[in-house]
């Protein structure tokens, strides 16, 4: 058995020990406050402070006197298929934990409630967006029958409640089974996702304002690329929400 494995055998123990454990770090409820959203002070600390400033148009990390009228170093110059992202934070510390735990198929519930608390987080960021249509970017069936469920997806669930707008799960198909991990520049991620997605037939995304959600933006191709096949689709302006900005 792999030590990944070992680890959540070892969590899913503690979990029935303790059912109302953090479900970042595991630390149990018992005499405490009660937790929030299922995490504990800390972590919902954690995942929630944001303190750097940040681009408005592909939500990366700047510095605190950084002109972004136009973008920002890691996009200037560079168009986009939607108009601006929002993030709940960084990709590192706490958030990452989570985004992590996400990936398995025990982490439902957990990407359920950090959908939770990124509307109650940056829920003004989020209305901004004037969506009327929350679109989650899909896996691909193989990769979804893997894992069990679509983080994306119950994220993308948890945030349409919160606004109070639509979400359509099946609006967008992936049809090539890529990985952007291993590509070795932001160039070579554009091409390897060209073509993954495909407006899923009777979408109807005509006129509305879509918001596409994922849980990590690292270069933004994958959204690029999903905005692009939701525009050709007809849909109005569409921007993203992501957990977290790589």
């Amino acid at each position: 058995m792999s030590l990944r494995r070992l680890a959540e055998v070892a969590r899913g123990a503690l979990h029935l020990l303790y059912p109302n454990a953090c479900l970042i770090c595991d630390a149990p409820e018992a005499g405490r406050e009660p937790y929030r959203h299922g995490l504990c002070s800390d972590c919902l600390t954690a995942v929630t402070a944001d303190p750097h400033a940040q681009c408005p148009k592909c939500a990366a990390t700047v510095g605190p006197h950084a002109e972004t009228a136009d973008g920002c170093p890691s996009c200037r110059g560079r168009g986009f298929a939607f108009a601006r992202a929002v993030r709940l934070g960084p990709y590192d510390g706490r958030l990452k934990d989570a985004v992590l735990r996400m990936k398995h198929a025990a982490g439902e519930g957990l990407a359920e409630l950090m959908g939770r608390v990124f509307v109650e987080a940056r829920g003004s960021a989020l209305k901004a967006a004037a969506a009327d249509l929350v679109v989650p970017v899909p896996l691909h069936w193989r990769r979804r029958w893997a894992r069990g469920y679509n983080q994306a997806e119950a994220v993308a669930r948890e945030v349409a409640i919160g606004l109070g707008i639509e979400c359509r799960p099946g609006g967008l198909r992936r049809v090539k089974a890529v990985t952007q991990a291993s590509q070795p520049s932001a160039a070579a991620r554009r091409e390897n996702i060209r073509g993954a997605f495909r407006a899923a037939r009777g979408a109807r995304f005509a006129g509305r304002a879509v918001l596409l959600v994922d849980d990590v933006m690292t270069t933004g191709a994958t959204l690029d690329e999903a905005a692009r096949v939701v525009r050709q689709a007809g849909s109005g302006s569409v921007n993203v929400a992501v957990l977290a900005r790589a």
